[in-house]
């Protein structure tokens, strides 16, 4: 029988997508440099093709999550292609799946082309590093390359705990184990507390979800390891007082004590259009604490002030905002002059800086 997955993954390769859609009596959509295309040469998925495809799929307990739920999360390794991260849901009461192509190779800190105070993360030897931005920004990515730096360069062992696993690591000098929610743990913040028995030196949380996961990661901070997370917060600044009103008020002054204490840096980043149309640039701003943004993070009047802290653009104290790196991504001719007034935070502010007014 026809795998209408396995099909459209391998043409989704070949075309470079990032992702693709599959529902119920409908063609394929692959997702090309953030833009929809549907595969009008394809065959028309079938419900009896996508249901038996999903039953291959999943495990019995994630079809009782399924139905229960009406989605579920899980992902599929095929050697020769890689990894796909796939949500199954309901819609109009039909079957319809989003994959994530992830891919069988980690990129390299190079090649993502992240500054080079980021690709120094890997040098932290203890704290909290949070990776922030909206779905499908390329975190899990970021978070991949500067994790497996460390494999490359470190006897450590790194322990990552992730719902799903996107990318299959292959020790280098460093010990990785992968913990995988829903198969090797029951929660997030249940396997935070197992690793800090299991001798990890880095931990990587695939996502900060609850209270209770990010108290663990602060703990874990706090006893010496290298933790690594990722949030879903627009800015650097933005995922500070995200964390914080995550927890109800008579928790946030401790919250922000413990973060003040243990949080190294947070890089915020967004994937932009690339020079001439075609693939996408990873944009990036980021934070690395200072004694200037511990003392803001623990005024709660004054947390909004490390905005403008970021805006001044002061790379060699740490900080770089996103309108000076989509600047710098311009001068390097990466992306052009629209998309970085498209993307900007301050239009007014990037065309001062595109015309030297402004650094």
């Amino acid at each position: 029988m026809r795998n209408p997955v396995r099909e459209t993954f391998e043409l989704a390769i070949k075309l470079n997508a990032s992702d693709i859609h599959i529902h119920t009596d409908q063609k394929p959509v692959l997702r090309v440099d953030g833009r929809l295309f549907p595969l009008t040469t394809e065959k028309v998925v079938s419900r009896e093709l996508l249901q038996t495809t999903v039953d291959q799929m999943l495990r019995d307990d994630q079809k009782e999550e399924l139905e229960r739920n009406r989605q579920v999360d899980t992902a599929v390794e095929y050697e020769d292609l890689g990894v796909l991260r796939i949500n199954i849901f309901m819609e109009r009461g039909k079957l319809a799946m989003a994959n994530r192509i992830i891919g069988s190779k980690v990129p390299t800190l190079d090649e993502l082309g992240l500054p080079s105070v980021v690709q120094q993360l890997s040098d932290v030897p203890r704290g909290l590093i949070l990776v922030s931005g909206a779905t499908s920004n390329g975190k899990s990515t970021t978070l991949a390359a500067i994790v497996d730096d460390i494999n490359a360069k470190y006897q450590k062992h790194i322990l990552t705990i992730e719902d799903p696993i996107e990318f299959i690591f292959k020790n280098k000098k460093s010990l990785v184990s992968q913990r995988d929610i829903g198969i090797d743990a029951t929660t997030f913040s249940r396997a935070v507390v197992g690793a800090m028995r299991q001798d990890p030196d880095v931990i990587l949380i695939s996502d900060l979800r609850d209270p209770e996961t990010i108290e663990n990661a602060l703990i874990a901070a706090e006893t010496g390891h290298l933790v690594f997370a990722t949030t879903h917060a627009p800015t650097a600044p933005d995922t500070i007082t995200r964390i914080v009103a995550t927890f109800p008020s008579e928790k946030q002054h401790t919250v922000r004590v413990k973060m003040s204490q243990n949080l190294r840096a947070v890089v915020a980043q967004r994937l932009v259009p690339a020079k001439g149309g075609t693939g996408r640039v990873l944009a990036c701003e980021y934070m690395v604490v200072s004694a200037r943004i511990r003392e803001l993070m623990l005024d709660s009047a004054r947390i909004h002030d490390i905005a403008s802290l970021m805006q001044g653009d002061q790379v060699t104290k740490g900080v770089m905002s996103f309108d000076s790196h989509l600047a710098q991504l311009v001068r390097d001719g990466r992306i052009d002059r629209d998309t970085a007034l498209d993307f900007a935070t301050s239009r007014t502010d990037m065309n001062l800086r595109l015309s030297g007014l402004l650094k």
